[in-house]
């Protein structure tokens, strides 16, 4: 019969998820890294969780510095609360009696204090000295040993904290139940924060590097999409309905529209209307029927006159809740920060038509952009299994719709239908082109359509039009 362990919900966002669910209550972890990584804003984070679900934490610090430091930091962070320092959580420095008496002094110390104060979680800040007390590793593994011992004896759940680099053959690392990696790299002139969970007893662990964020409400952790959705949660049942694209001529080329919930990519170079074919798509969203713009480009403002110019009224589509406009500006993101927050805005709003503006801007916010094409698998995967159809815009370098970058080809093997946007230039103008390049299941006229607007369009509010080019499609 299979057991089932007991868990602490840590209430630092996307931590559970990656430990498999939690800490194991009883158990005994390691938090490792540099000097700002984090362990301490994520230890104190765990702490005051469990002093709210009714924990009495006891928090030991092996370090010379004074605790008025450390209030003065987590002060500032919005876990914080002062009414249970001193109650709930329990502040104590050893310092003294690890230089003084040594180890086996400060373990009677810690098991007297915890029996006490009926601690359910320990957290020792400063493992690092009380390596450097000994000389021998059978005196570190004694410590470890004992003292973990007496924890699990009590239920009581122990962190230890420590900026060395731990190897996975030292005493501590093979004694503890899990051990958590904090890393603080920099890319560029960027600097990324990732998480790694490399040891993790009775548990089965999300694998590999997971972004974290340090800010003032403290530690958020996002789980790499691809390993959490690596099945999407729910079941994907490609029902056999069309969703108009919102160019009726084009409707008419590929069966009726864009199959209901599917993914299209929209590629072509700038200039082309792959934005303005996004909010056309969106202009046909209703209430009962809600709609998602979520760009990375124009400002809400920008993007309203854009759609007003074609003659769409996108404020009154937001007022009527049709619509909801999300804008990520191209700075420094965080690509699975970016995919929970378009993955919960859908939820949260039944969005059934999503238009991502700019697939760029995630592959650009990936440190590690080789993995961006499991990334869309799993971001696609678990919008068909919402009910969402998406449409998606791709810019590319050339004119034509031929995509030749080394990413965009794999990526649109993801997609059940692939538009292709185009600028053709004659003898005296320049006009846009829309050629269908793949519909999921279905037969398609593929020559190129010219994209029109016809006169008046801005004054009359007059719907964009399709009309069909005089000559065959551009190879």
């Amino acid at each position: 019969m299979q057991q089932t362990l007991m868990r602490l919900n840590s209430h630092v966002p996307g931590l559970d998820p990656i430990l498999g669910g939690g800490l194991i209550a009883g158990s005994a972890y390691i938090l490792q890294g540099r000097p700002g990584a984090g362990k301490t804003i994520l230890a104190n984070q765990i702490a005051f969780a469990q002093a709210k679900q009714g924990g009495k934490v006891l928090y030991i610090t092996l370090l010379a510095e004074a605790h008025d430091r450390l209030f003065q930091s987590l002060s500032t962070l919005g876990f914080y609360d002062p009414d249970v320092v001193g109650k709930e959580v329990s502040y104590l420095s050893l310092f003294r009696t690890l230089r003084v008496e040594g180890l086996t002094a400060l373990v009677e110390l810690l098991r007297k204090e915890m029996a006490r104060q009926g601690t359910t979680m320990l957290v020792l800040d400063g493992l690092l000295n009380a390596r450097e007390s000994t000389h021998s590793s059978l005196d570190v593994k004694a410590f470890v040993a004992e003292l973990q011992g007496h924890a699990a004896f009590s239920g009581c759940t122990v962190l230890f904290l420590t900026s060395a680099r731990i190897d996975e053959s030292s005493p501590e690392h093979t004694m503890v139940d899990g051990v958590l990696q904090l890393e603080e790299e920099l890319f560029g002139s960027k600097t990324v924060r990732r998480l790694r969970v490399s040891k993790s007893r009775g548990s089965k662990a999300l694998g590999g590097l997971h972004h974290y964020r340090i800010s003032d409400d403290g530690v958020t952790v996002y789980p790499r999409l691809e390993a959490l959705y690596a099945h999407p949660l729910g079941r994907d049942h490609a029902p056999l309905e069309r969703v108009s694209s919102g160019f009726e001529e084009l409707d008419k080329r590929i069966k009726g529209g864009l199959p209901a919930v599917s993914a299209t990519a929209v590629v072509g170079p700038g200039g082309s209307g792959k934005t303005s074919f996004g909010l056309n798509f969106l202009r046909l969203a209703t209430p009962d029927e809600p709609g998602l713009h979520f760009g990375f480009y124009e400002t809400p403002a920008r993007l309203a006159s854009k759609a007003r110019a074609l003659g769409i009224d996108m404020e009154a589509l937001v007022e009527s809740g049709a619509l909801t406009v999300m804008w990520n500006p191209l700075t420094e993101n965080v690509i699975d920060s970016l995919a929970y927050q378009l993955l919960d805005a859908v939820q949260a709003r039944g969005v059934r038509r999503l238009v991502i503006d700019g697939l760029a801007g995630f592959e650009r916010a990936a440190v590690d952009r080789q993995r961006f094409p499991e990334f869309l698998a799993a971001l696609t995967n678990q919008l068909r299994v919402m009910d969402v159809t998406l449409l998606c815009t791709w810019e590319t370098k050339e004119s034509s719709s031929v995509p030749t970058s080394t990413t965009l080809p794999e990526a649109l093997s993801l997609f059940d239908n692939v538009i292709g946007m185009q600028l053709e230039e004659t003898e005296d103008a320049l006009y846009q082109g829309i050629k269908v390049i793949k519909v999921r299941d279905s037969a398609f006229a593929p020559s190129i359509t010219k994209l029109t607007i016809p006169d008046g369009a801005l004054r009359s509010g007059a719907d964009i039009s399709v009309t069909v080019a005089d000559k065959p499609a551009l190879r």
